[in-house]
């Protein structure tokens, strides 16, 4: 099996362990990226990696290489760089939004910037790896899989590892063994919530919702107040924080200065500067100790700045493997490509068309061809989505305002048209306004990026 991933960003070395360890017959993992350099230093650090497995990694000079004859490629790409997301998320805050990569006006730019991107290396897939899953994790995950899944012959499945890791901690918090905790997922991409939660076939929901201590164990920070989950009867995700607690988001970035992609910015820098050195000089083992106390720093911050006002540069170095961990980046990529690779069926959380297989469409409250997350039923044969019905009255007009959003924003990203720009944006339920839209195109467009000079 060949298996390719374009983009090599900083989560490349802990995708590529997921996928040297996972036993799927992988022989060749092809490395693409528009800087030669970050391929070299991922294909380098991957060849560690792989040192004692007969997996092949190869730096490829161009898309076309990369993808040639590979069974899966794995998409996930950052257009513009982290700087393209620290301006974003920026520009968004000094609007009085948070600013956040999925959500909100930065979401919005991070979509328009990255859709055609998508779509380009989509119909590359179908010339030259016909028949290839391309696996997408670039955000936003939901929105670039349906702009694939409509405008492309591609065969395609996004991926977040969001619900994986909600459904661990639940099982922290119950003191119980992940593997018998079941869980009732249903949503959009940074948009979903867990209605169910049930060990070994007991009911466990009204457990979990009735006790704070419980409830403050699932996430990274105090996120939600615990009489809002109790009304929504429903566990949110952490990324419903951007909507449900708006205003606190952007008053924990103004506290500090900063947004997370700002932070991260410092961060990332750091790090690929002492990785290349560390490769230059042959230190591979180094540079995966440092690839290690990065990826600790960075885990442990995770939602520390937007929900508590708390900095990634105040955090204590973690003494754990990151490589190690039982969810993530590259154990829900393993356990897409392992599902669409043999015939017995796997459930898997994906996001994918609304109608597809037996269960027409999954959730009754959007059109067929919407690309939900919810749980597969997943084969060679591609996947399934579980029927999930009609959405909680508590959150049915969210789900169908942000998929109207995500439609119209496609829309804009294909036209480049400045008015379906706004109006897309105005749709989104954090900006809701004519004007705060039209400001934020506009300067977007007035930012030189060669993304957005179309939309004047």
């Amino acid at each position: 099996m060949k298996v390719s991933v374009i983009g090599c960003g900083l989560r490349t070395p802990l995708l590529l362990h997921g996928l040297v360890n996972a036993d799927l017959g992988i022989d060749t993992v092809a490395l693409y990226d528009i800087d030669p350099n970050r391929s070299r230093l991922m294909q380098q650090m991957g060849a560690s990696i792989a040192a004692k497995k007969p997996v092949r990694m190869m730096a490829s000079a161009t898309l076309e290489a990369a993808i040639r004859d590979s069974q899966f490629v794995i998409n996930s790409v950052r257009a513009g760089n982290i700087e393209a997301r620290m301006h974003d998320e920026r520009l968004a805050f000094e609007l009085g939004f948070a600013g956040q990569e999925t959500t909100g006006p930065a979401g919005f730019a991070k979509a328009l910037r990255t859709i055609p991107i998508a779509l380009e290396h989509a119909r590359a897939v179908t010339d030259f790896a016909s028949g290839a899953w391309i696996v997408n994790f670039t955000n936003p995950a939901g929105i670039i899989t349906q702009a694939i899944s409509t405008y492309t012959k591609a065969k395609v499945v996004g991926i977040c590892d969001t619900p994986s890791e909600l459904s661990f901690q639940i099982a922290r918090a119950l003191s119980e063994p992940w593997q018998d905790v079941e869980t009732d997922y249903f949503g959009l991409n940074h948009l979903g919530w867990m209605r169910a939660v049930r060990v070994r076939g007991e009911d466990r929901t009204e457990q979990l919702l009735g006790n704070d201590e419980l409830l403050a164990g699932l996430y990274p920070a105090r996120l939600f107040p615990f009489p809002l989950i109790r009304s929504l009867r429903l566990i949110p995700t952490e990324y419903l924080f951007f909507y449900y607690e708006q205003r606190q988001a952007w008053e924990n970035q103004k506290r500090l200065g900063m947004t997370r992609g700002e932070e991260l910015g410092v961060l990332n820098r750091d790090v690929l500067e002492a990785l290349d050195a560390a490769v230059d000089g042959g230190n591979l083992e180094g540079a995966l100790a440092t690839y290690r106390r990065y990826l600790n720093r960075r885990n442990a911050s995770y939602m520390r700045l937007d929900g508590a006002g708390e900095s990634a540069f105040a955090e204590e170095d973690a003494a754990w493997d990151p490589f190690e961990g039982a969810t993530g980046y590259h154990r829900i990529a393993v356990d897409t490509i392992r599902a669409l690779s043999q015939r017995e069926p796997r459930n898997v959380i994906l996001n994918v068309p609304n109608c597809t297989g037996p269960n027409c469409p999954a959730i009754d409250d959007l059109p067929t061809p919407d690309v939900v997350e919810v749980p597969c039923s997943t084969t060679s044969s591609g996947p399934i989505p579980q029927k999930i019905g009609h959405l909680p009255e508590a959150v049915r007009g969210l789900v169908i305002s942000v998929k109207t959003y995500e439609r119209l924003t496609i829309q804009a990203a294909i036209s480049r048209r400045w008015d379906a720009a706004t109006y897309a944006l105005m749709q989104n339920p954090i900006v809701g306004s004519w004007s705060a839209a039209e400001q934020y195109v506009r300067r977007l467009a007035a930012s030189g990026s060669e993304y957005f000079r179309e939309f004047y």
